[in-house]
């Protein structure tokens, strides 16, 4: 038994329906590419950055995100050039001054150096230029906007990103 005419233009236009906006994505990103193409090999590189698997005794991955170790991101969502940057969550059962002492020490001995303390009380950043590139160490003790939230038991969560600008141009912390 073949189709009827109503059940196969109902099929054709569901799937036009479908694939019209697959088209159009399509030939967005042939006319005007998202500033993160090509961006694989120094989002590599930022992810390979020590102090991201640095961390102080008892500090560990937070039981929900075991075996996740390093992300990578790249947001293009800005007048300015795409930010390309590696994270690593930690869950810490100590205070936040040993985790900000951590890396105020470690961070400084790699050649960081430091560029805001306390303009946040949660948060700390530091600079760095490296195969031209401006880079900037963030540590932030009370991170947001993770999905599941970050099961840290007694402890708490605190991030460590690396990040730089598609440019490698000096960014402020």
């Amino acid at each position: 038994m073949s189709p009827t005419a109503p059940s196969v233009g109902r099929r054709v236009l569901l799937a036009t329906a479908l694939l019209l906006p697959a088209t159009f994505a399509g030939a967005c990103s042939v006319v005007g590419e998202d500033g993160c193409h090509g961006t694989a090999a120094e989002l590599r590189r930022l992810a390979e950055q020590p102090l991201l698997a640095s961390a102080p005794t008892g500090a560990s991955a937070p039981a929900n995100y075991r075996g996740v170790g390093v992300t990578t991101g790249c947001d293009d969502d800005s007048s300015g050039p795409p930010w390309l940057h590696a994270d690593r969550l930690y869950a810490f059962s100590g205070g936040p001054d040993d985790v900000l002492a951590h890396y105020t020490k470690t961070a400084a001995a790699a050649g960081w150096l430091v560029r805001r303390t306390a303009a946040r009380v949660s948060e700390t950043c530091w600079t760095r230029t490296e195969q031209g590139r401006h880079l900037l160490l963030d540590v932030d003790l009370r991170p947001t906007g993770f999905s599941p939230e970050p099961e840290t038991g007694t402890g708490f969560a605190y991030s460590v990103s690396i990040g730089t600008g598609r440019d490698g141009g000096e960014e402020s912390c």
